[in-house]
Formats: C-alpha cells, structure tokens, sequence
C-alpha cells in the first residue's frame, strides 16, 4: 500500500509534501441557519447541493472557504465510495470536518496532482479498510507521510496532464450537457403533463408559447377532474411492468464468464472489483442492459438510466419497460412519485424502507391523446437518446483514462504512446 511508485528518474516525494492540505471544520448545529452559505460535507462533495444541505450565515476563515474549481479530498467513511478526490463545482461554502482542501506545493502542478490522487484512491481505499470500524474507514496525514510517489519536472508533469485531460474534459462536459438534457426534458414533462401549461393557457386564453403543430394537440379545457378533457389515468403499473430481481445467490458465476449482479450499490457507484458475480444463464428478462430504467424499491429508492454494461438485476430492484409509452414518460412518471414513496419508506418501522407493489398501483399517471403523446415523443425521445449516447462515451473515456493515468504516473509508458492511445478515441 505504501510502497514507491514512479519512474526512477523521478524525484522521491512523500504524498503529504505534494500540496497543503487543510481538515474542514466541526459544525455543530447551532451553527445552521436557513440562509448563508452551503456546508460542504461529503454528501454535496458526491450529489451537489440538495434538500438535505446544511447552510451556516457564520464567519470563517478562509482557509476553509470552498471556492468553484477547488480541490477536495474526503479522508474518511467507506473505503470504497467516500474516500475520493474530487473538483468542487458549486456555489461558494464552508468545509466540513473529514475533507481536506488541497493546494498544490511549489512545482506541483494542480492537475497533475489531482490525476495522481484519483490513481491513487484504490490504495487510500485499501489503507482505509484496513482502518474499517462500523463500516467507515479512513486516511491519516501520517499514511501520506508514509506514501512516496514520484514526482516528474513542471513540465513532464504538464505533459502528461496534456494527455489525460482532454477524456476527463469531455467526461465533465457530458455531465453537464446530461445534467442541462434532463434538467430541459424534466421541465417540459412537467408543464406539459403534471401541470397542464398549454391546456390552461389556452383555457385562459393566453397566446400560444409552443410550435403550432404541438400546440394544437393540447386540449382546449379542463374536465371536471382538473386535467385536459379527453385525457385519462392510468395507475403507473398500467403505464410500465416493472420486474423485480432475482436472488442472485441461486445462479452462482461460472469459471471465467459471469454477469455482475447490479445491485442498489451498484445504481450509486457502478460495476467495482467487488461487485456480486452471477450466471450469465439466468432467465434473460434479468439481464440488464444499457438503457434499461431501473428502480430500487427499498432502501434509497433511485431510479436512473443505466449505463454500465449487461448485469443481472439483483432483487429489490425494478426494471421498468413498457410496449406501449416511451422511456422518458414512465421514467418521469416515477420520478414524479418518488417523493410520496420515500415517504412511504421512510415511516416504515424496519432499518430498511421500501414500498409495495400496490403503491405503484395507487399511483396515477395522466395519458393524453396517442397523437399528442407522438408530438411530444418526436421533441423528447431525441433528449433521452443523447443522454444515453453521453453517458455511454463517457464510460468508454473513463475507462481510457484509468487504462492510461498508472502507466503515464508510474512512468511505465512514453508519452507519445499515450498520445495514439487518445488519438483514436477523440
């Protein structure tokens, strides 16, 4: 875990004198007010701002001031989902205890130094199982003074950053387009579907604010149930099957072929070196593939896209189709309810919440006419592809970028191999 890795040529340096690394601060919560800035804990560090972010009006140093672009290391919790480096992204705020700021020492370059620690997480990782009580692990200033690591001049180090930035660039630029797809795709949904924009417009005799074609698809009223006359319920398991999983353990993984089990777990992080292995033989209705809708029904009830390669559906986990809607209507449509079944999760008396399957009975989605659900098809179909295809390229750049970053910091290969390798891919 702490043995030298780098070229030999490279200076000998200990992790901890890469950069300056400040511990956030312990918040109490008589420290929290309903204005001010965000209190930036591990949660927003992995989810952004949320519901559940705590916000301080309090005055702090500025050593603790969490800025856009800032480097950030989470030094403690599970080994394999909390202990990581990451590139703050949002608004201004306060550190939290348990995550360091990062500044890069004299002649370390920022990137390079935030490659180097994201190659390095697998062994915080392992130091920090080593260190696992009740589930959380972590990393000492003393394990950084323990780690050597070899530090190439200002300008390898820029080179090789020239490398692997660009797939981590693009990586990031996904996101955000994905982020601004389904942020767009969310909206229109909503006005259009929960809360009946153009119906009550025309009903209140505003001008039109949608293309003639679309426009006139919309009804002209409201019926006596305040939705677009014509236009009916359906409970979300008319709309959608949704097909619980297997109990993996049954279909054990064969010599050198399985299928990972995607479990909740796997919905929050993606397929590990430690995920589940099962037959690839099992029933292929729980065979999971790319642009499949899942949703787990118990614990942290997520439903997503998913994007990680074929698995086997683990149970308590839905996978959702339809031969009758698109992806994106039953999709929304779940995330519409997902407030109401956390709910109903969490008043469970069990350390587990989940909901049943009558609750996606009792769940009502509103269906329009076959010719207006076609219009909206043919504007948020394309969306909902993009966002597949993003999230697909951006696996395969993930994974060049760990293929290449321990052999260009370990100085295991030239960088003009590593300039072909990315060649091919950009």
């Amino acid at each position: 875990m702490y043995e030298y890795v780098g070229a030999d040529h490279w200076k000998r340096i200990t992790v901890f004198n890469l950069a300056y690394w400040k511990n956030g601060l312990v918040f109490k919560n008589f420290n929290f007010s309903s204005s001010g800035r965000p209190v930036i804990k591990i949660a927003e560090l992995k989810s952004g701002i949320t519901d559940q972010t705590k916000f301080t009006d309090g005055k702090y140093d500025q050593n603790v001031l969490v800025q856009e672009g800032d480097m950030l290391f989470s030094w403690s919790g599970n080994p394999d989902t909390s202990i990581d480096i990451f590139r703050w992204e949002g608004a201004e705020g306060w550190l939290n205890q348990h995550i360091f700021k990062v500044t890069p020492s004299h002649g370390v370059d920022e990137d390079f130094l935030f490659f180097l620690l994201r190659w390095l997480r697998p062994r915080f990782a392992e130091i920090a199982s080593n260190k696992q009580t009740t589930g959380l692990g972590h990393v000492t200033l003393q394990d950084f003074k323990t780690m050597s690591v070899g530090l190439p001049d200002l300008l390898e180090q820029k080179a090789i950053v020239s490398f692997v930035k660009p797939l981590q660039d693009k990586i990031n630029l996904n996101r955000r387009t994905n982020e601004t797809l389904e942020a767009l795709a969310q909206a229109l949904f909503k006005d259009w579907f929960v809360d009946f924009g153009p119906t009550r417009a025309k009903a209140e005799g505003r001008p039109p604010y949608l293309a003639p074609e679309i426009w006139g698809l919309f009804p002209d009223a409201l019926d006596e149930e305040d939705k677009p006359a014509g236009w009916e319920y359906k409970s979300l398991d008319e709309v959608a099957s949704f097909l619980n999983g297997l109990a993996s353990q049954k279909y054990p993984p064969e010599a050198d072929d399985f299928l990972p089990v995607i479990k909740i777990v796997e919905l929050r992080n993606g397929i590990a070196e430690k995920t589940r292995k099962a037959s690839p033989n099992i029933p292929p209705q729980y065979v999971v593939k790319d642009g499949d809708v899942l949703f787990s029904w118990s614990g942290s009830l997520i439903h997503l896209i998913w994007t990680g390669g074929h698995g086997a559906l683990n149970q308590h986990l839905f996978k959702v189709t339809s031969e009758r809607f698109p992806k994106w209507f039953y999709y929304f449509w779940i995330g519409h309810h997902i407030p109401t079944f956390q709910a109903i999760a969490s008043s469970k008396a069990t350390t587990m919440g989940h909901i049943q399957r009558h609750h996606l009975t009792e769940a009502l989605a509103v269906i329009p006419h076959k010719l207006t659900l076609k219009a909206t098809d043919a504007v948020l179909s394309p969306m909902f592809n993009r966002i597949i295809a993003n999230d697909l390229e951006s696996r395969t750049l993930t994974q060049l970028r760990d293929l290449l970053l321990p052999k260009l910091m370990s100085g295991e290969i030239r960088l003009h191999d590593a300039e072909k390798a990315v060649e091919v891919v950009l």
